[in-house]
C-alpha cells in the first residue's frame, strides 16, 4: 500500500485577469525585495542556465524571473502574491515534459522547486516524506542506504511531482476527509494546487535482476509477438515488468528491452517469451534497482515531442503496428530532419494493475480493467525551424496507428499524460463522468479557478 501525504497552496482570486507584463516586473521587483535570496531575474548570472534547464530546448522560454522557494511559507507568500496581482506562472520540478511551457512560462513567473528537496526516511512506519524539488535518482540514492524504495519513475533525472500528479501510480490514499480532492489529483497535474512534499510508502527492495537486452532491428516483430505473449498471460508475475523501445530512423540501435524483476533471480520465467530471441547486446544481471536505472541512457537530442495512445493488444493488432512504424512516409520525414530520430515505446499494463488502483480509492483516469498497452512516438530533433514539421509528422503516424487500433476493435480511450503531446486532449480521456467530477473538485478547492488560468501551462481542464 501506498500512502502520500501534502502539503497543499491554494488561493482563490474572485476575479481572474491577464496581467500586463509590466505588472510581471513589479512583482518580481517585490518578490528581489522580500524574498532576495531566491529570486532570480535576468541580469543575474545564474538566469540563462535555470530558464533553459528544462530537458528539451522546446520547454525553454524566458520568465520575468525565476523564483525557488525553500519551504511552505514560502510558497505560500509567492503564490499569494501572484494571485493577488493576476501575474501568470508555471511550476517546475524536473521539467522533463517536452510541451512548449509545460513547466516554464514567458512574461510570467517560474516557481522553481528545486529547492524543496528534503528526503525524510523513517524506518518504523515503512515511509518517506520527500520534496516536490526532487529527482526521482536523488530519492533512489538515498534510499538505497537503507535497503528499501518507492514506487517512482524510470528515468532517474525525471521529477518527481511531475509523473506523481501525472498518474495514478503513485498514489493510496489521504486523511479520508480530502479524498475526493486526492482522486482529483491521481491525474489532474497542476490543475488543483501547487504539492510541496510527498509521503510515500516504502519497499523492502534492494537488489534485483534486470537491465537491457539489445536486438537486431530486424527482429522486432518477432519482439511485438513476444510482448503479446507476455501480455497474454493469464497469471501476471507481479515482480516483471518491461517497456520496449526501437529506432526506425535509426536501425542500427535495434531494438532496446529494459527488463526489471524486483527480486535477485536471473532469468525469470516471466520473460521466458523473450528468451528465444537472439540478442546483441545483453547487460541484465543482478544488482541494485539504483543501478539498473542509472545504467538507462537518454539520446543527447535538443528538442523533442512525443505523442501517445493505447489499445489492447493482439498479435495482428502488432503486426499492423510494426508494419506502420517502419514502412510510412512519415518515417523518412522524421529521418531527414537535423538529427531527426524516431523512437517507438510500448509499456504493458496489467489488469492487476488497474485493479491495485481501484482498491486503494480509485482514481481520476477512467481506466478499463483490462490488460492494455500504452504506446508512445518519440521524436527528436536538432532545430527550431523543424518543430512544426516533426510534430505533424508524429501526429500523421500516430492517426495511423488509431485507425489500425479502431480497425482492430481495440481502442482504449485513456491517455498517459506523461507520454502525451501538447495538443492531445489528455483529460478528456478519462471520460465525461470522470472530467465532471473533476470540475466539481475544482469548484471546491479552486473557485478563483487560479491554477486553471493564471498557471496557463500543462493539460488544462476546461
Amino acid at each position: 500500500m501506498v500512502s502520500s501525504t501534502f502539503l497543499f497552496v491554494l488561493l482563490s482570486a474572485s476575479t481572474i485577469h491577464a496581467a500586463l507584463p509590466s505588472k510581471a516586473k513589479s512583482t518580481c521587483s517585490q518578490f528581489k525585495s522580500t524574498l532576495a535570496n531566491i529570486t532570480i531575474l535576468p541580469n543575474d548570472p545564474t538566469y540563462q542556465a535555470l530558464a533553459t534547464e528544462n530537458w528539451s530546448a522546446t520547454a525553454w522560454a524566458k520568465p520575468t524571473c525565476i523564483v525557488q522557494p525553500g519551504n511552505v511559507a514560502q510558497t505560500q507568500q509567492i503564490v499569494a502574491a501572484l494571485t493577488k496581482n493576476g501575474v501568470p506562472f508555471a511550476m517546475r520540478s524536473g521539467g522533463h515534459m517536452p510541451s512548449p511551457l509545460g513547466a516554464n512560462i514567458n512574461d510570467g513567473v517560474l516557481i522553481d522547486l528545486v529547492s524543496l528537496n528534503r528526503i525524510d526516511y523513517d524506518a518504523i512506519k515503512n515511509v518517506v516524506t520527500i520534496g516536490a524539488g526532487l529527482r526521482w535518482g536523488q530519492v533512489y540514492s538515498e534510499l538505497e542506504k537503507y535497503k528499501v524504495t518507492v514506487v517512482g519513475g524510470r528515468v532517474l533525472d525525471v521529477g518527481v511531482s511531475g509523473l506523481t500528479l501525472g498518474s495514478k501510480r503513485l498514489f493510496s490514499s489521504l486523511l479520508w476527509c480530502l479524498l475526493t480532492w486526492l482522486w482529483a489529483l491521481k491525474g489532474g497535474l497542476n490543475n488543483f494546487g501547487l504539492v510541496t512534499s510527498f509521503t510515500l510508502k516504502t519497499y523492502p527492495i534492494y537488489q534485483v535482476w534486470g537491465g537491457v537486452k539489445f536486438y537486431n532491428f530486424t527482429d522486432l516483430p518477432k519482439l511485438l509477438q513476444a510482448a503479446n505473449k507476455y501480455q497474454s498471460t493469464p497469471t501476471k508475475d507481479p515482480y516483471a515488468n518491461f517497456m520496449m523501445q526501437a529506432f526506425p530512423t535509426n536501425q542500427s540501435i535495434g531494438v532496446v528491452l529494459n527488463m526489471v524483476y524486483l527480486k535477485p533471480e536471473a532469468s525469470p520465467p516471466a520473460f521466458a517469451p523473450f528468451y528465444e530471441i537472439p540478442t546483441i547486446a545483453d547487460t541484465t544481471k543482478i544488482q541494485t534497482l539504483r543501478e539498473m536505472m542509472s545504467g538507462q541512457g537518454v539520446p543527447d537530442i535538443p528538442r523533442w515531442d512525443w505523442r501517445t495512445t493505447s489499445f489492447t493488444p493482439s498479435e495482428d493488432l502488432y503486426k499492423k503496428i510494426g508494419s506502420l512504424v517502419t514502412t510510412s512516409p512519415e518515417v523518412k520525414t522524421i529521418g531527414s530532419l537535423n538529427a531527426g530520430s524516431l523512437a517507438l515505446g510500448l509499456q504493458p499494463i496489467s489488469t492487476s494493475l488497474v485493479d491495485a488502483g481501484i482498491a486503494r480509492g480509485g482514481n481520476a483516469l477512467g481506466l478499463d480493467r483490462t490488460n492494455q498497452t500504452w504506446w508512445v512516438l518519440d521524436t527528436g530533433h536538432w532545430l527550431a525551424k523543424d518543430d512544426s514539421v516533426a510534430h505533424e509528422a508524429t501526429k500523421s503516424l500516430m492517426a495511423k496507428i488509431d485507425k489500425a487500433i479502431d480497425q482492430e476493435d481495440s481502442n482504449i480511450d485513456y491517455r498517459f499524460m506523461s507520454d502525451a503531446s501538447w495538443d492531445q486532449d489528455v483529460l478528456a480521456s478519462y471520460g465525461a463522468d470522470n472530467v465532471a467530477k473533476l470540475k466539481k473538485v475544482r469548484a471546491k478547492y479552486d473557485p478563483g479557478l487560479v491554477f486553471t488560468y493564471i498557471v496557463p501551462g500543462g493539460f488544462k481542464l476546461r
